[in-house]
């Protein structure tokens, strides 16, 4: 939402000061888009100057354009802002000699100055705040403005047809309370609020207008507890069974109040991202993080019971003090919470961070291109590393979609510890097939029953229990049109299950499934138009001949 923030406070303020509308065209395209067709739409604009919104996930396809931007329009000042280029602004002006300057810090008073200036012609750039700039006298730094209030940031979403089908994002916070290392938020440790009665407003917007999903960016929103929990309340109060939010939120710190209050919940009306990041307590003392994991243990189990939340937790692999044997204990201990997802990223050391400052101590070799992924630690070799990628992509794939559910739980029984069940389904996936290869369904189902055959070799009533179990799963999501190899023959049953769907009122096209329990045939009914609101299964229900 950055570039349409910088577009409309320059907008308002135009408006407010009398000044007229100044033209100022958004651009956006994605890293799919061909860097020729980029070019074109930025050259045929002719602009007076281009900017860039700088970010780990753009800077490169950026650098590439500014090179190029430069040859066709010379005489067009080009200006970068974002974190990937504000916090060692001289060196990349320094090393990008095409570039007229750099935003640093919140940019919306300092792009409105910017425009203000190019708009009377001005030479003179330093009564501009929060920018670093070439010049006549070389590279010069202005002071940092003051942050604005935050019920000054525009609300961006005036016409929904510039956001047909994309994440809607929501900021009612800047900030953060926390100094976790790693983090470009631990920076400013300044928290600042906007207003709860515009929030409630904006919100009853986004309710309104029946948005599907809204994701609100605030760093731990729940930081301040009261005012969590009269969002929170307000969402509830005001729900018009659509709209659902998420929240990234620090576990431990909700609160009976809370909890009493989302108990309630519609199924699916929130969602919680909670960062735990490690379980070892020298890792989480040494990133400066503040958790309970204790708490936020029996919170999120405590989430989990209400079965109206889903749940997003992440770890983070490459921290200080963090070994295999560690992270291997953080994994078992979050994997046992349940929750709807288990996010296991890699550190990221970025320029500005407190981690970027300790790469000596902690001896971090991490990639000189973003975005600047660990690649080997004093703790963790590359190899360890690699493992662990490995064991990433296969909980993505068979325990974060959810279409495994109930063959991985049965799975895990045979194995000592969740982890070690990753690990070895991770080097099997891998020494199998090269990693970053797409397959289809099917196939990843398939493959799983290859897995677990390999594992117990010649128990055929296992095997078989295993099989009903990935048909289970298979047709919670869908009804699929190609029946798997290893679900049973439905043909010899079609006069049995012909005269159950008409006792039952079934149409034809209903899909019922055959499971053998203790030697009794149970005939199930798979009702796709009925749905649980977390996972999208299908409803099952249980007929009688």
């Amino acid at each position: 939402p950055a570039v349409y923030s910088l577009y409309y406070y320059t907008v308002d303020k135009h408006a407010k000061q009398g000044y007229e509308i100044p033209h100022i065209t958004i651009i956006e395209h994605t890293i799919n888009n061909q860097l020729e067709d980029i070019l074109e739409d930025i050259y045929s604009a002719k602009p007076d100057f281009i900017g860039f919104s700088c970010y780990i996930w753009n800077i490169r396809y950026i650098n590439e354009l500014i090179v190029e931007l430069h040859k066709l329009l010379p005489d067009t000042h080009i200006w970068v802002g974002g974190p990937e280029v504000s916090y060692d602004p001289i060196q990349y002006l320094t090393d990008m000699p095409m570039v007229k300057g750099v935003i640093c810090g919140e940019g919306e008073e300092t792009f409105h100055q910017l425009v203000m200036n190019y708009e009377l012609k001005s030479a003179d750039l330093s009564n501009i705040k929060g920018i670093c700039f070439k010049s006549d006298l070389g590279i010069i730094s202005t002071d940092i403005p003051n942050t604005i209030p935050m019920d000054e940031i525009p609300f961006i979403y005036r016409d929904m047809d510039d956001f047909t089908n994309r994440i809607i994002y929501y900021e009612s916070s800047r900030g953060c309370p926390f100094s976790c290392s790693y983090c470009l938020s631990s920076i400013d440790k300044c928290v600042r609020f906007r207003s709860i009665e515009l929030v409630e407003k904006e919100l009853q917007f986004f309710i309104d207008q029946q948005i599907p999903q809204v994701k609100f960016i605030d760093r731990t929103f729940n930081c301040n507890p009261d005012r969590a929990f009269r969002i929170w309340k307000y969402i509830h109060e005001h729900d018009r069974g659509i709209t659902n939010f998420h929240f990234e939120i620090a576990g431990d710190l909700l609160n009976e109040a809370q909890l009493e209050l989302i108990k309630d919940f519609r199924p699916g009306l929130i969602q919680f991202e909670i960062g735990v990041q490690s379980t070892n307590p020298d890792t989480i003392k040494e990133i400066r993080r503040k958790c309970d994991f204790k708490k936020l243990k029996e919170n999120v189990l405590q989430v989990e019971s209400f079965k109206n939340i889903h749940q997003h937790l992440d770890l983070i692999a490459g921290l200080p003090y963090e070994d295999i044997h560690s992270f291997r204990d953080s994994f078992n201990q979050v994997y046992s919470l349940k929750p709807n997802q288990l996010q296991l990223g890699f550190l990221k050391v970025l320029s500005g961070s407190h981690m970027k400052d300790m790469v000596k101590d902690y001896h971090l070799s991490y990639r000189s291109l973003p975005p600047y992924q660990v690649l080997v630690t004093k703790w963790l070799s590359h190899d360890d590393l690699l493992r662990l990628k490995h064991i990433e992509q296969v909980v993505e794939i068979y325990y974060n979609s959810n279409q495994f559910a109930n063959s991985i739980k049965y799975l895990e029984q045979f194995f000592d510890t969740a982890f070690d069940m990753y690990d070895k389904l991770g080097d099997y996936y891998y020494r199998t097939f090269a990693t970053g290869v797409k397959h289809s369904r099917i196939f990843r189902y398939n493959f799983l029953l290859d897995f677990f055959q390999k594992i117990l070799g010649e128990e055929i009533e296992q095997i078989n229990h295993f099989k009903q179990l990935l048909t289970l799963d298979v047709y919670l999501r869908e009804n699929i049109k190609t029946r798997p190899d290893f679900a049973v023959n439905l043909d010899v049953y079609h006069k049995i299950l012909t005269n159950i769907k008409k006792a039952n009122s079934l149409p034809n096209q209903a899909h019922i499934e055959i499971f053998m329990d203790k030697g009794r045939e149970r005939y199930v009914y798979f009702d796709y138009n009925s749905r649980d609101s977390l996972t999208n299964n299908a409803t099952l229900k249980e007929l009688e001949i």
